[in-house]
């Protein structure tokens, strides 16, 4: 262990840790999240049209340009308009209603729990560092990590709606190196997408690897297609 060129491995978590959906697949499940908040509106009194709402949402299934994050609360109060739902009590289960079928989704890469504790055994710290769905509250997320066995198995988590800002911004991953203690120099970060996990890592001095079916390629950057390939690259033997 201490010939070992890192001390921290960050994780994305939407397929990277865990596969979820891609972003071709949304709309089906936008439009159940849709159904779900309309049922919630229903039962305090109100009433949502799901087809006006989730043509409506579509239009809002967009990140802010500058990466500040954009609420999930704030997107669905446009949704509901006039229904006199949002108390707090209510925004919460329109908020899980909305969350149900992404969650319902979840299938965890059957490689993580075996890393994530291959990484602690080694001595490595580690965090999940994520953005959320539509700027969607960290407490559901923790909690979904909780229910797949994920919380625990890392030291930190930090999500875009910790910071206020999406990845490829760089507070997330300043968050997460503070709270590990550690430097850039010696943390590695894992991901799928180019956009957010390899520029935004780049950004705070960070070696990106990415999760790679093969079709990018690029020099310097290391790739791997599957978790358990992990380990060869960052506590050779």
């Amino acid at each position: 262990m201490a010939n070992r060129s890192y001390d921290a491995v960050l994780f994305d978590l939407g397929n990277t840790l865990v596969s979820y959906y891609k972003p071709h697949d949304f709309h089906p499940i936008l439009k159940r999240s849709m159904a779900a908040i309309g049922a919630v509106v229903g039962e305090h009194g109100g009433s949502l049209d799901v087809d006006a709402a989730f043509e409506h949402a579509k239009t809002l299934n967009r990140e802010r340009d500058d990466g500040r994050v954009w609420p999930l609360a704030e997107r669905l109060s446009a949704l509901i308009g006039e229904t006199g739902v949002p108390s707090q009590q209510s925004m919460k289960k329109l908020i899980d209603a909305f969350l149900e079928p992404i969650f319902s989704t979840a299938q965890v890469d059957p490689q993580a729990i075996a890393v994530l504790e291959q990484l602690r055994a080694s001595g490595l710290k580690t965090a999940i560092v994520s953005n959320t769905p539509w700027g969607s509250p960290a407490e559901q997320w923790r909690g979904e990590l909780d229910r797949l066995g994920l919380l625990d198995r890392v030291d930190e988590v930090v999500f875009c709606v910790d910071v206020g800002w999406r990845k490829p911004s760089p507070q997330p991953f300043q968050r997460a190196m503070s709270l590990l203690r550690v430097s850039a120099a010696r943390t590695v970060f894992v991901g799928d997408d180019v956009r957010w996990d390899v520029v935004g890592a780049r950004r705070v001095g960070i070696e990106p690897i990415l999760i790679s079916n093969g079709t990018v390629h690029e020099e310097g950057l290391k790739t791997i297609r599957e978790l358990d390939e992990l380990m060869p690259l960052i506590a050779p033997i």
